[in-house]
């Protein structure tokens, strides 16, 4: 992963191999955005291209520059900006994204970045995250790695006056763009390596760099705390399944706030006897990616040190097919004790989540957030765009699209309400796990989930149309899982205040 530090100094004086100058919409000089001084050494060359309106700072438009060969800097690249049509923060991680993949194409090895405009904290959090997950590949299963030249390390470069103010906002955002890279790592791995076990050891390894928590349960512990809702799914599993718990700040959960994320674990899916199409597979073994959300935010928590006593569980699993697989028409008991009809045996990953909600509980939560790639309607209803949310509190919900938008992982709130929960009633059971209506499944689903939540303050964020990419931004990558969800869980973390007594 490229290295990022920062340096007070002047431009002009600046060695490397590219320097990149993020020039706003519609700017009329280099003056305008504190490039005076490389327009001098360029000889006017960024006026001129202003000036005959070349170049005029739309979003992501870039223009690469290259000065007398007494410069310090051997090339710039001009990246624009934009205008207000998405938040600055957002627009500043995209241009970030595309000068770092044209600096990388050129040759580059060593980049300088400057023209962070105010507030310069925020803005250096999105251009380390744009940086990082702009240029983040996954290629760990090829026998050889691309032949190509990357980028080892950035400097921001920024006034001494504001150099504090940078500081913590690189920490973030390296933190939030790790979190998000391990996220990718994990969902884009196959599912014979990435397993429930691997992802356990995953967990105990971030848990031993980080001074985390750590528990991790086995088929026998499942059995004994009576979890019939994930064993059901688990007894066709090849790799047996795993329960993980992280905690970061357990020693101070007396006094710290407690925030607990779950996430869906399914390592591969293939709609067990309720089988998948051959294309419907493809990407299934992404079906873990709230798993991967989880654990990027845990690892990015505790990096922040963030005051908070913050729980991380992964209930995890295969969902597979053989003589031992459940059945439709089956009825299991999750730990609650609530038993279950099954209609769907690819309506597993809420079973799942189910006994996970349940063991939440005994952490007195102050609010519980889970995250899963689980119905194909809410990837219908908003594409790749948004995600959908649904909660049982006003403020909860609103944390979660306040801190979406800060770190432009949207969440769409959705419908909650007894009709929904009146398509899972059985004759033969406490409720079905889905619907025989095939409509309002992403709110169905979430009923369903709300028959294990035994705290006022939950919400859960349907992320099936997010997982992967959506096209709609240059720091996510073309091909493979997009690492959604990390971002979103920290940043959530960091921001909610509890209101005690609720």
């Amino acid at each position: 992963m490229i290295e990022i530090t920062l340096r007070a100094g002047s431009l002009e004086a600046t060695e490397t191999d590219a320097l990149v100058v993020l020039a706003p919409s519609g700017a009329q000089s280099a003056d305008s955005f504190g490039a005076g001084a490389i327009d001098a050494i360029l000889g006017g060359l960024i006026g001129r291209l202003l000036n005959a309106g070349d170049f005029t700072g739309k979003a992501e438009q870039v223009a690469v520059l290259y000065p007398p060969e007494s410069a310090a800097f051997k090339r710039v690249v001009l990246v624009g900006t934009g205008n207000g049509d998405v938040p600055l923060a957002e627009r500043i991680r995209r241009a970030a994204a595309v000068a770092g993949k044209c600096a990388q194409d050129v040759g580059a090895k060593h980049v300088a970045i400057c023209g962070l405009p105010d507030p310069v904290e925020a803005t250096t959090t999105a251009v380390a995250e744009g940086l990082i997950l702009g240029l983040y590949t996954f290629d760990s299963m090829k026998s050889k790695a691309a032949d190509q030249s990357k980028i080892e390390h950035a400097v921001i470069v920024c006034s001494g006056d504001v150099i504090a103010e940078a500081e913590a906002g690189l920490r973030v955002g390296m933190a939030l763009a790790r979190a998000t890279s391990l996220a990718r790592d994990l969902a884009n791995l196959p599912p014979n390596v990435c397993t429930p076990a691997y992802l356990a050891e995953i967990a105990v390894r971030i848990a031993g760099e980080r001074g985390l928590q750590v528990e991790v349960l086995e088929r026998g512990q499942m059995q004994a705390l009576q979890m019939g809702a994930l064993l059901a799914v688990a007894q066709a599993a090849h790799n047996p399944p795993r329960f993980i718990v992280l905690q970061h700040n357990a020693h101070r959960s007396a006094e710290l706030d407690t925030l607990v994320l779950v996430g869906k674990g399914v390592t591969f899916d293939t709609g067990g006897y309720s089988l998948k199409t051959r294309d419907g597979m493809i990407g299934m073994k992404g079906d873990m990616s709230g798993a991967a959300a989880v654990l990027g935010a845990m690892q990015a928590v505790s990096e922040l040190q963030v005051e908070k006593h913050v729980v991380g569980i992964i209930p995890a699993s295969e969902n597979l097919v053989d003589a031992a697989a459940y059945r439709p028409q089956d009825v299991i008991t999750a730990s609650n004790g609530k038993t279950i009809e099954i209609i769907s045996t690819d309506a597993e990953g809420r079973l799942l989540l189910a006994d996970a909600l349940v063991y939440a509980k005994r952490f007195a939560p102050d609010a519980v957030v889970d995250i899963a790639t689980l119905t194909g309607s809410a990837a219908a209803a908003l594409g790749g765009v948004y995600s959908a949310v649904f909660a049982t509190d006003a403020e909860l919900r609103r944390a979660l699209e306040h801190a979406g938008e800060t770190v432009f992982e949207r969440v769409w709130p959705m419908p909650m309400a007894p009709e929904y929960r009146k398509q899972i009633d059985s004759d033969t059971a406490d409720m079905r796990n889905s619907s025989t209506i095939p409509k309002a499944g992403a709110s169905v689903a979430t009923m369903f989930l709300a028959e294990f939540v035994d705290y006022p303050v939950w919400a859960h964020v349907d992320m099936a149309g997010t997982f992967v990419d959506s096209g709609a931004s240059a720091y996510i990558p073309a091909k493979g899982m997009s690492g959604y969800g990390a971002r979103l869980l920290t940043q959530f973390v960091i921001e909610w205040t509890t209101r005690k007594g609720v």
